[in-house]
């Protein structure tokens, strides 16, 4: 065989042989995936209807921009969380969107991500340490004193209040009470500040309970909807219609209790674009463009 006609054949080989790379593999010149990004999405629960619509903005934003989105419920358990996050790595996603259970028991998984070299992004609550290119929320200080302010206006100065904490150790839970507290020191009695977990039965129980030797009290701060939802039903059992109870987040079944004049306001956060504005960031990091370390959503107060 004549040398120009060998030479030829190699040369077709070495192309057959490049165009086998199988999609999204990794290009050696650019060390960036050819194929669609596969996004990992990790959330606290998602047995809380504003969990539900921060995923649903979430996969919604990555179908429009042709990623792909592997999401997994922590249930409320840090373990759970660890070990779903451990999996995405396992799976190698290009990045992990996480929503923290508890900012503190979430470092080692974020740690784990860093150890991977998978980039990680937060949402809603912060993880307290480890590397995250972009931290997503809103501002829960804001929120709190936002809330706090319109429970003052609403209660009048030395009114005797409760206020219902959600997960210790979770950064929305701290902030948020943060600002509340700022806002009436010296202008409220808070009574009685207890746990109910972000947990509507939750908070439901814990507000009977405090309910038992506390009767002199005008309003109710729930740091999230859920709690503020639980806390309505106790106060209606007790015939206590007046109490005025501000939550947070403006769920859909909150702001139907603000309009039913039930409840007196809830703080409104945005789940759904907080996922699309992970999902969007996620990108623009994948695809080597800068990213803003911290991005703010804005709020609003639901009120009657």
């Amino acid at each position: 065989m004549k040398r120009w006609l060998i030479a030829l054949l190699v040369s077709m080989v070495g192309l057959a042989g490049c165009s086998m790379q199988s999609p999204g593999a990794a290009s050696p010149e650019t060390g960036k995936k050819s194929g669609p990004y596969t996004v990992g999405l990790s959330l606290s629960t998602l047995n809380n209807p504003f969990f539900v619509s921060l995923k649903e903005g979430a996969e919604r934003k990555a179908k429009a921009l042709g990623m792909n989105v592997i999401t997994v419920d922590a249930q409320n358990s840090s373990a759970k969380q660890t070990n779903d996050i451990e999996d995405l790595i396992q799976k190698q996603v290009d990045l992990i969107i996480i929503n923290p259970t508890d900012s503190d028991a979430v470092v080692s998984a974020v740690q784990a991500a860093n150890d991977a070299n998978i980039p990680v992004i937060t949402v809603d609550r912060a993880a307290n340490q480890g590397k995250v290119v972009s931290h997503i929320a809103s501002d829960n200080v804001a929120g709190g004193k936002m809330a706090g302010q319109y429970l003052l206006s609403l209660v009048g100065k030395g009114a005797n209040v409760v206020e219902l904490e959600g997960i210790p150790g979770s950064s929305a839970a701290r902030e948020r009470g943060k600002g509340f507290e700022e806002a009436v020191k010296g202008q409220l009695h808070i009574v009685t500040k207890q746990t109910a977990n972000f947990d509507r039965a939750q908070g439901l129980s814990v507000m009977e309970n405090i309910l038992q030797g506390n009767k002199n009290i005008k309003g109710v701060f729930a740091q999230n909807d859920e709690m503020a939802l639980g806390a309505l039903e106790a106060l209606k059992a007790a015939g206590m219609k007046n109490v005025k109870v501000v939550g947070f987040d403006a769920t859909p079944d909150a702001v139907a209790a603000v309009k039913r004049g039930e409840m007196a306001a809830t703080i409104a956060q945005k789940p759904a674009v907080m996922g699309e504005k992970a999902i969007e960031t996620a990108k623009q990091y994948l695809e080597g463009k800068k990213v803003t370390s911290k991005i703010s959503i804005s709020l609003e107060l639901i009120r009657q």
